[in-house]
């Protein structure tokens, strides 16, 4: 996965990550999207995510991935 560095990140549009209003889960790429999907899902079963967030973040995902 590529490095994705607190300037690279500060300069991403809100559309590029999960939960754009947050800034939580940055998705700029297909890796990113992968890994934001592992991590919603271990979010949820820790209980600091609901379902329909981690849903939202998965579709947005998917659609990076080409699912």
């Amino acid at each position: 996965m590529a490095k994705l560095n607190a300037e690279a990140r500060k300069v991403l549009p809100a559309n590029k990550f999960g939960e754009p209003g947050q800034r939580k889960y940055p998705m700029p790429d297909k890796a990113h999207a992968a890994d934001a999907k592992g991590r919603a899902t271990q979010q949820v079963k820790r209980g600091n995510l609901s379902e329909a967030a981690a849903d939202r973040i998965r579709a947005k995902a998917n659609k990076i991935l080409g699912q």
